[in-house]
């Protein structure tokens, strides 16, 4: 990767080579010179800019489904945004994290492996606090979860794995289940100290309360499919064909669907003086010869004319003419 040079970094290199402290010459010497650059092998880089971009998609969706799923629990303002998607090893995951939290361990099949949803203290104490009936205000002190309040907390945050699974459903169908839920993370082992994680971190604000919540996913665990967190796979749409049983129930579905057939003799117009002095006997002109054929409409729309006949002492239409697809009745 190319170092990129600050403002004042580059003001300062500016003067020093006005003022003498360096020769350019010597800095030219310097760039043919081979650079051996350090690199630590327990910060190991897995994903690529490609994958990273690949997953920041899929987490916006996430949290824009997190946002309205915790609205409609809590009735309040919430919002929450994906702030950094990085890769760094799950030791340094566990070191950055506080050390009572809310750390939910799931799994999400076909996907080998455990990931962990980490809720900051703040974000998860404001939200029992709503739940409870309270205003949704952090905590002044951390304590441990009473069964009541680990059992609601477990409650809430197994369904956000909801909105986990629609987000992912641009990449592969997947199904998160909690497993367990840990409040000290020197408990949770999920992979070696040095296994490669992507860190995905979303800025959290329920009311006037804000804290982080990050969702850890080892590289173990994405590996199999991380062809598919490629831009141009992640964009390509896969055309699902359907079984052949699916195709003869919904071929027998359509077979039973019923429409209504309506044959027309004609149309007419009168007022509603003449329609309350119909008797008996009275004539209503149409607007169509007898000799003309009738309009036969499925549903609503005009598809065959025909003739009118008796089949067996009973009124019936004879098929005539098929009217093509998109033809419409034109009035006179």
């Amino acid at each position: 990767m190319v170092d990129v040079l600050s403002q004042g970094e580059i003001d300062a290199l500016l003067a020093a080579l006005s003022s003498g402290e360096m020769d350019a010459e010597e800095l030219k010497k310097e760039e043919t010179q081979k650079k051996v650059r350090a690199y630590d092998f327990k910060r190991a880089l897995r994903f690529s800019k490609d994958h990273i971009r690949s997953l920041t998609r899929i987490h916006e969706n996430f949290a824009r489904y997190l946002t309205t799923y915790f609205s409609a629990q809590l009735r309040t303002f919430v919002q929450i945004n994906v702030v950094q998607v990085e890769q760094l090893p799950y030791d340094e995951f566990i070191r950055s994290i506080p050390k009572m939290t809310i750390l939910n361990i799931f799994e999400a099949e076909p996907l080998e492996g455990r990931m962990v949803l980490e809720v900051h203290p703040n974000v998860a104490y404001a939200m029992l606090d709503r739940l409870l009936g309270g205003t949704g205000s952090a905590p002044t002190k951390v304590t441990a979860l009473t069964e009541i309040e680990t059992t609601i907390m477990e409650r809430i945050f197994s369904r956000t794995f909801d909105s986990l699974q629609e987000a992912w459903k641009t990449v592969l169908d997947i199904e998160p289940r909690l497993e367990a839920m840990e409040t000290n993370p020197q408990f949770m082992q999920i992979v070696s100290p040095n296994e490669t994680i992507a860190l995905i971190s979303l800025s959290t604000k329920i009311g006037d309360t804000t804290g982080m919540i990050n969702l850890c996913i080892p590289h173990v665990v994405l590996e199999p499919i991380m062809a598919r967190l490629s831009t141009h796979q992640w964009f390509t749409s896969e055309k699902k064909s359907r079984a052949p049983e699916e195709i003869d129930a919904l071929r027998l579905r359509v077979t039973k669907a019923e429409l209504p057939i309506i044959a027309e003799l004609g149309e007419s117009r009168i007022n509603v003086a003449e329609f309350l002095g119909l008797s008996v006997g009275d004539v209503i002109s149409l607007n169509k010869p007898v000799k003309e054929g009738l309009s036969i409409r499925v549903g609503e729309k005009l598809k065959f004319m025909g003739s009118p006949g008796m089949v067996r002492d009973r009124v019936a239409v004879q098929i005539d003419e098929i009217v093509n697809e998109g033809v419409e009745e034109i009035d006179e």
